[in-house]
């Protein structure tokens, strides 16, 4: 059985760029993307009929098979890293700090963040609750402030499907873009 590597690697890629476009698709469904997520969808079908047309004409040869599952399994690791590089939507941080006299609220607030904080009764007393939403590309920073300020808080994140109104809306978009200008010029 002779080896057709260029075939072998039209299908990988294909079947690559297929699940890639498939794991997006699904994201951006979950997240409430409608158009993005059509339009994505009519691309991925066109590119799943191709591949899959090469395969099935070729079913004799297992190397075609391997190919067409190597790329499924690297499509969705690659449609994985895509994702998190896109960062769409927002995420809302609960943090739990084990004291209630403290500036942390205000801190954050100062960082471009959107704080509700309020007193909660935990098992070793008094605790506060601060309730933060930030977008998914400034998670990983928000997640680093937070443990600057306060080691032994509880963190735990979500994201939420629906937003509406609130502080977050105007002022921290505004206050962000204002920071990154004060740390742009203090550099």
């Amino acid at each position: 059985m002779e080896i057709d590597w260029f075939l072998l690697l039209v299908i990988f890629v294909i079947n690559l760029c297929y699940v890639t476009l498939m794991t997006i698709r699904m994201m951006l469904t979950m997240k409430g993307y409608r158009l993005a997520a059509s339009l994505t969808s009519m691309v991925e079908i066109t590119i799943y009929i191709v591949g899959l047309g090469l395969v099935l004409d070729r079913l004799d040869n297992v190397w075609n098979i391997a190919a067409y599952a190597l790329g499924y399994g690297v499509g969705i690791a690659a449609g994985i890293k895509i994702e998190e590089y896109l960062a769409l939507g927002y995420i809302m941080v609960t943090a739990i700090i084990p004291r209630v006299d403290t500036d942390i609220p205000n801190q954050l607030r100062e960082k471009g963040h959107g704080v509700t904080s309020s007193l909660a009764l935990g098992k070793e007393g008094d605790r506060m609750v601060l309730e933060i939403l930030t977008p998914r590309k400034t998670e990983r920073k928000l997640y680093q402030e937070i443990k600057e300020l306060e080691p032994k808080a509880f963190v735990i994140s979500y994201e939420p499907k629906y937003i509406s109104g609130g502080f977050w809306t105007k002022r921290v978009k505004k206050r962000r873009r204002q920071i990154k200008i004060e740390q742009e010029q203090n550099a």
